[in-house]
């Protein structure tokens, strides 16, 4: 692909954001990697885009696609205002960064959470059902991640409202000033939980935990690492799971076969959210990478120094991968999909978001059999990383 030739996504406006997947299908068509312009908060960003499934795989784990912008000279206010983590960092920093939080957010504490999800959500269909409708988002979809994971982390429940302000302009900013203003907000509260935390000592929630987490070697998280691996918990650990409920109980109803099959087999859940995942997945594209090296991505030269955004919504619709990629079939075979990522940056938090997920779902189900559409869902987010929409009316 001819670096001079972009493609400006601006130019499809409000088409794109509602529904990328037949712009999506044209470039794959033409081939699996293209220059973009953005839209949205970034709208004329010039990048790279890899649309094809294979190429984007194989991209996710190229160590010459590199996280840390240190590495091309570059740097973010996000990462200079919150501190350094996972998602922009490389080996062995990134190694080492992961392994001390994976010693304190371990698959056993996940799991020791289903009962805490399943009361949380319990509570919340009591809350909503009495009323014959509802919006799944603001009643089930947000409240439900966002009260796991700030109390995963002990973060006040108080502070929750305001947070979820700052959360959804950091991952789908409405312009560069309002995710500026939000990040700096969100660094600043951040600090203040963690001194609160360490001044009050051990009290076995994951944050606490994260402050005192050792390796053999002696080595922890210091203070500004601390604050990023909070940033990306509390943001990581909601924004993708709402769009994850949303997105799928929003491709149920608008496949009543598949809502059936469903209702019939309720067997069929855990494959019904991985179809989920794959269908219409919560992140549209990975974060940026950046080019280390000159390098080819599928016969196109990419230069030293250049942006790489990996589509993970396209790549899930390529139909080289998946056959009948835009068909929603809940008994797909779906591995391989990735809605999660791959490779050494594949998204930690991924069995925490399944377990909510299928809880969510699985318990709207049951106690909601007429569960349907209760008009047009909302507009989609603003932006080329999350995909989701911000409200989705439902009655039962």
């Amino acid at each position: 692909m001819d670096r001079h030739h972009v493609v400006d996504l601006g130019e499809s406006g409000d088409a794109f954001r509602r529904d990328p997947h037949p712009v999506y299908a044209r470039l794959r068509e033409q081939g699996p990697v293209h220059r973009i312009r953005m839209q949205g908060a970034d709208a004329g960003y010039e990048t790279w885009l890899v649309v094809g499934y294979e190429e984007a795989r194989a991209a996710l784990a190229d160590p010459r696609l590199a996280k840390d912008g240190a590495r091309i000279g570059a740097t973010f206010f996000d990462e200079e205002l919150i501190g350094k983590h996972m998602l922009v960092a490389d080996p062995p920093q990134h190694t080492r960064l992961r392994g001390l939080v994976t010693r304190a957010f371990t698959m056993r504490r996940v799991q020791e959470l289903r009962p805490r999800i399943q009361r949380i959500t319990d509570r919340l269909l009591d809350e909503m059902l009495p009323h014959g409708r509802a919006d799944l988002i603001e009643s089930l979809a947000y409240p439900l991640p966002i009260t796991v994971i700030c109390e995963l982390l002990g973060v006040p429940e108080m502070d929750r409202a305001e947070f979820r302000k700052m959360s959804t302009e950091v991952v789908a900013p409405t312009s560069g000033d309002s995710e500026y203003d939000a990040v700096v907000r969100l660094g600043e509260y951040l600090t203040e939980l963690i001194e609160d935390k360490r001044c009050a000592g051990p009290t076995g929630d994951l944050l606490s935990d994260l402050i005192r987490t050792t390796a053999e070697d002696g080595d922890r998280l210091s203070p500004r690492e601390l604050r990023g691996m909070a940033f990306l918990l509390l943001i990581a650990g909601h924004e993708t799971t709402v769009n994850l409920i949303g997105n799928g109980v929003l491709a149920l109803l608008t496949h009543p076969d598949q809502l059936a099959a469903l209702r019939a087999d309720p067997g069929l859940l855990d494959g019904a959210v991985e179809e989920m995942l794959r269908h219409e997945g919560p992140v549209e594209n990975a974060t940026f990478r950046f080019a280390a090296e000159p390098l080819e991505i599928a016969g196109t030269a990419i230069a030293r120094g250049d942006h790489v955004m990996i589509g993970l919504t396209a790549a899930q619709r390529d139909g080289a991968r998946f056959a009948d990629p835009d068909r929603f079939d809940i008994r797909r075979d779906t591995r391989g999909h990735l809605a999660f990522g791959h490779g050494i940056h594949y998204c930690l938090g991924a069995p925490l978001a399944r377990l909510e997920g299928r809880v969510a779902i699985g318990s709207l189900l049951e106690r909601a059999p007429g569960l349907a559409l209760d008009g047009p869902p909302g507009e989609w987010l603003p932006g080329m990383l999350m995909r989701g929409v911000r409200s989705l009316p439902i009655r039962w």
